[in-house]
């Protein structure tokens, strides 16, 4: 008694292309970021997959759901009981119509009574109401995992982005300093110059503030990185002492700039796992209309049993001599409920209602996200390409004052004020390669999907009591 599929009209719309992916082709993302080719990386991810404690709660919500789902299936089989009682009672006859037993002698009377039984107990589900039920919780169970999904992609992309961040703080904090020796060594020479009247106090001032502003900058940039390495530790599940020695070493990653194949939008129907929980809910409350619907049919109750019962244990037992039978049916419709039952119903097309709007802004959501993400990346793309120009041209002119300085034509304060030039690209190129590889993971975490390829232990619970069906109509 469900109701039919409704697509919701924001989803059959869902374009065929995106207008800023260039590169078609199939998107296969489990294990992208092996491409750095960093081994620190590849550890890292592969913790935070094991001992993420959000995974870890998600991955418990996945044993309850599935464990619900088994619950609703059991009302669609019998109730098997096996039962055993025994009774004793002693009361007086005295002022019964029993008072005269035995010649006035017999006073009081005792009743020892054992039983024991099997019984069994079926409720017909002629209209589809437990059948509903198991569906829908089925679906949660389903909806569920793909929660499980997205928070793995979750821990998995924030874990990347705080490397590429703990990167950058590094390579920036190693520049700085070696920025603010060079301004040291520049604010002598400008001092020496200004005593010798060479220059105003107006450029011994503006040096002067330069190596200040640097080793000012220094405190705020280690802050900032003992801060991500917290945030790092934090998505290990462990202290940030332990994170550091899986820091160790030096962090070098290879800047991956070939383009990411998206696919086509209609993926990221069962692609992305929020877009897929979200449908899944969505059927949930389908399957739960029907379930409530069928609550104005009659139900029929089928129980039954066979036993043996006796004043002894030995002869309850004894079934070929005291054994007992029964067998009852009985049928059950709602006249009067006092508006129970349409409440149900109107309460679960609400929740319809709610969930359709709810995928449909999941799926506008993750479109729009891979469309932002695929722009970003291309323009981060540019950007870099033109500041590693720009390390190209200040390498250049540090070598020729060098060279110049060397021949005797030159000034070291001139080149001083080359290498000055050629740590801040530096800079600036450390922290565009940065974005390019966040960029890029921007791209994957938008297009989703399984970022760790095989069947998880949660999956298969699942599996057990649920399929897969794919979204029908315009959510193919």
């Amino acid at each position: 008694m469900a109701p039919d599929h409704e697509v919701p009209e924001a989803v059959s719309r869902l374009p065929a292309s995106y207008p800023e992916v260039a590169e078609p082709g199939s998107y296969r993302p489990a294990r992208w970021w092996t491409a750095f080719e960093d081994p620190t990386l590849n550890l890292l991810v592969e913790r935070t997959a094991s001992e993420n404690l959000e995974i870890a709660e998600a991955a418990a919500r996945v044993r309850r759901a599935a464990a619900q789902a088994r619950l609703a299936r059991s009302a669609l089989f019998p109730q098997v009981n096996a039962e055993t009682n025994a009774s004793y009672s002693d009361s007086s006859l005295s002022g019964s119509a029993f008072g005269g037993f035995g010649g006035g002698t017999l006073s009081r009377l005792e009743i020892e009574t054992y039983s024991a039984r099997l019984g069994a107990s079926y409720e017909l589900n002629l209209f589809g109401r437990n059948q509903g039920d198991l569906r829908a919780r089925r679906s949660d169970a389903i909806a569920a995992r793909a929660d499980l999904s997205a928070v793995r992609l979750s821990a998995t992309a924030q874990t990347i982005a705080a490397y590429f961040e703990i990167v950058d703080a590094r390579r920036q904090i190693e520049l700085a300093v070696r920025n603010a020796d060079v301004l040291g060594d520049r604010v002598e020479r400008t001092e020496d110059r200004y005593r010798r009247g060479l220059v105003g106090s107006f450029e011994l001032y503006q040096i002067r503030q330069q190596l200040r502003d640097v080793q000012a900058s220094l405190p705020l940039r280690e802050a900032a990185l003992e801060a991500t390495e917290g945030q790092l530790a934090i998505l290990l599940g462990v202290y940030p002492g332990e994170a550091r020695k899986a820091l160790e070493g030096s962090l070098t990653p290879r800047l991956v700039f070939e383009p990411v194949p998206a696919g086509l939008p209609s993926d990221l129907l069962l692609q992305r796992p929020d877009v897929h929980a979200a449908w899944q809910r969505l059927e949930s409350a389908r399957h739960s209309i029907g379930a409530r619907r069928a609550e104005r049919f009659p139900t029929i109750r089928l129980s039954g049993g066979i036993g043996g019962q006796a004043g002894t244990p030995q002869d309850a037992v004894d079934f070929g001599q005291n054994w007992a039978a029964s067998l009852a049916a009985g049928i059950v419709a709602p006249i009067f409920d006092g508006g129970r039952i349409s409440a149900n119903i109107a309460a679960a097309r609400a929740t319809y209602d709610e969930r359709a709007a709810i995928y449909a802004r999941a799926v506008l959501t993750a479109y729009r996200e891979v469309s932002s993400a695929a722009s970003d990346y291309e323009e981060k793309l540019q950007r870099y390409g033109l500041i590693h120009a720009q390390r190209a041209d200040a390498e250049a002119s540090l070598d020729l004052q060098s060279q110049r300085f060397q021949a005797g034509v030159g000034t070291y304060v001139a080149y001083l004020d080359a290498m000055l030039a050629v740590l801040r690209v530096q800079s600036s190129l450390s922290t565009a390669a940065r974005d390019v590889a966040l960029s890029r993971l921007g791209v994957h975490r938008a297009l989703g999907g399984d970022w760790s390829p095989g069947e998880t232990a949660e999956q298969e619970d699942v599996n057990q009591v649920a399929e897969l069906p794919r979204p029908s109509g315009g959510a193919k």
